[in-house]
């Protein structure tokens, strides 16, 4: 038995470690799924695995648990970075600028609140104190990016190798943290006086903010008679919207309208176009009518293509002269779930959903350029992501001088490949980097990357993460996180409200983006049947997301080098 021995206490060896981590991993994934009253934990559960494994002393070398530790780190908040990065600059747009400066107050007000919990409750002449409490507020936030990098700022301050292991005040947060958010939204339900049914009600009557980009179709009849013998070209020119005309019934035949084709009075006209210019192409060309288009002779057919070639990356569609060189229209494009409306100036990405309309044969051969490959489009693009790990760990390294500080200032690993991975994910096309990545392979190096570091994190900190609970200052942990939790949730969120009459489906969706909090979520769309939730959460989920990891930094090169 003596093997069996070897494999459980030679903490050096790889067959040990990959014993360790598999069983801390499996374990904390196994117990994060249970529920309590509908509430998990998560993945966030492998921390408290690891933690009792190290409580047992079943550990590894501490290289190996730093470098796995921080690897996990970097492959987690760069695909965070990839996959928020697209939407990242959008998020301001459209009443985005609101919710975001809400957002950005609650993190402030987490900080404020976590500074007056530690000169109230905590001995400031411990220099150990402000960093656990900096482990606290991520803790009480639940965002275990925001604790990665806190972590590693730490390992540039305390340059003795006696750096305090903060995963314990996180640990004590944590639990409350899920419950106190979902909590707090509740509280602010009936504080202000709040009923779900009026709110989904109001929900139905809201206008789409977004009638910039999502597609309107429409059938209309030319009937203003300065259009006779005028081109489609030359309507745009007078019009100064942007419309797709994708089919155009002449005197009983079908065709697909070029920019020469010529209106005549009577014409009737499949329009895809802007919500917003709707109107104005109606008021000029002429009213709506009802037409059945499949019954007409022409065989036209309608067939979304998906763009898997990477030459096509970053084009636009006037660059492509669809509707010159192949006879057919593109009348929107599907990214990432949302339908934009086929623009001349919008650029292409692997990934994107084109639906095309034209004959059959003109759209085969257009489907033939485009790539249309959804094989190729499922296989990873490894290179892209290893780029930007390589770049964005050298910008994370780059040291800033700021005067008062012990150290200069570095974005770091968490940092620097965040910032990258949201630069490559919206911008990266322009450079020939092909960006797209699916939701499951995403997912899935994300996953690891999260469990790796969450695992490292929770052996290193469980030696003395006992001591910590019963013997020093878990107990304050618990509710100096609680406090932080819910007191800017309250403020916040009853602003939102009364002030900027937020929808109460928003704000919850907006809390938990903020917050970074699944969970959150999910409860909020379970008594929601709309998208709000969902909505809120996303337009402040980026920029929270680079805030939450950028402030853990800045607060520990601030105040606890000093």
């Amino acid at each position: 038995m003596d093997w069996l021995i070897n494999l459980f206490t030679a903490t050096d060896s790889v067959a040990h470690i990959a014993l360790l981590y598999a069983s801390v991993i499996a374990v904390g994934v196994f117990l994060g799924k249970i529920k309590i009253g509908g509430i998990s934990l998560g993945v966030t559960f492998v921390l408290f695995a690891g933690i009792a494994a190290g409580h047992f002393g079943f550990t590894a070398t501490p290289s190996v648990l730093s470098f796995l530790q921080e690897f996990g780190l970097i492959l987690f908040v760069f695909m965070i970075g990839l996959q928020v990065g697209p939407g990242f600059f959008e998020s301001f747009k459209r009443g985005g600028v609101t919710l975001n400066a809400m957002s950005t107050t609650v993190i402030l007000l987490n900080i404020l609140v976590m500074f007056a919990c530690y000169y109230i409750f905590f001995d400031t002449s411990d220099p150990k104190n402000l960093p656990m409490m900096v482990g606290t507020l991520y803790g009480a936030v639940t965002n275990t990016p925001g604790l990665g990098a806190a972590n590693e700022a730490l390992a540039s301050v305390f340059k003795d190798g006696n750096v305090p292991q903060i995963a314990s005040g996180y640990a004590c947060a944590y639990p409350l943290g899920v419950l106190g958010i979902i909590g707090a939204t509740i509280a602010i339900r009936y504080i202000c006086h709040i009923k779900a049914e009026k709110e989904e009600e109001k929900l139905d009557e809201e206008e789409n903010d977004n009638e910039a980009v999502k597609p309107h179709f429409m059938s209309i009849t030319v009937e203003n008679g300065y259009l006779e013998g005028k081109t489609i070209a030359q309507v745009h020119e007078f019009l100064n919207r942007d419309f797709v005309c994708s089919r155009l019934l002449h005197e009983g035949h079908v065709v697909t309208p070029m920019g020469k084709t010529v209106f005549h009075i009577g014409d009737k006209l499949f329009i895809v176009c802007a919500e917003k210019d709707a109107e104005a192409i109606i008021a000029f060309i002429g009213p709506e009518v009802e037409i059945d288009w499949k019954t007409q002779d022409e065989p036209m057919v309608s067939k979304r293509i998906v763009v898997t070639r990477p030459s096509i990356n970053g084009k636009t569609l006037g660059q492509m002269h669809f509707s010159r060189g192949f006879g057919v229209n593109v009348t929107r494009v599907t990214r990432h779930g949302m339908d934009l409306f086929a623009h001349s100036s919008l650029s292409l990405q692997v990934g994107d959903r084109v639906m095309v309309v034209g004959p059959e044969g003109a759209v085969n051969r257009m489907a033939s350029v485009l790539g249309n490959s959804v094989k190729r489009l499922n296989a990873p693009n490894i290179a892209t992501i290893f780029v930007g790990i390589f770049v964005g760990i050298l910008f994370g390294s780059i040291p800033i001088a700021c005067p008062g500080i012990p150290v200069p200032i570095k974005l770091g690993i968490a940092g620097g490949p965040l910032i990258i991975a949201i630069l490559i994910g919206r911008f990266g096309y322009k450079v020939h980097l092909v960006t797209y990545t699916t939701t499951s392979a995403n997912m899935m190096l994300r996953e690891i990357g999260l469990v790796l570091f969450l695992a490292s994190v929770g052996i290193k900190a469980g030696a003395g993460f006992l001591e910590t609970i019963v013997q020093g200052d878990g107990i304050k942990y618990v509710y100096t996180g609680f406090l932080i939790t819910i007191i800017p949730i309250f403020i916040v969120g009853i602003i939102a409200r009364l002030k900027y009459k937020f929808n109460y489906f928003t704000i919850m969706g907006m809390i938990a983006g903020t917050y970074t909090d699944p969970p959150a979520l999910a409860y909020a769309n379970s008594v929601c049947s709309k998208d709000a939730p969902a909505v809120g959460y996303s337009t402040v989920y980026p920029l929270s997301m680079f805030l939450r990891i950028f402030t853990a930094q800045i607060i520990v090169l601030f105040f606890c080098g000093m």
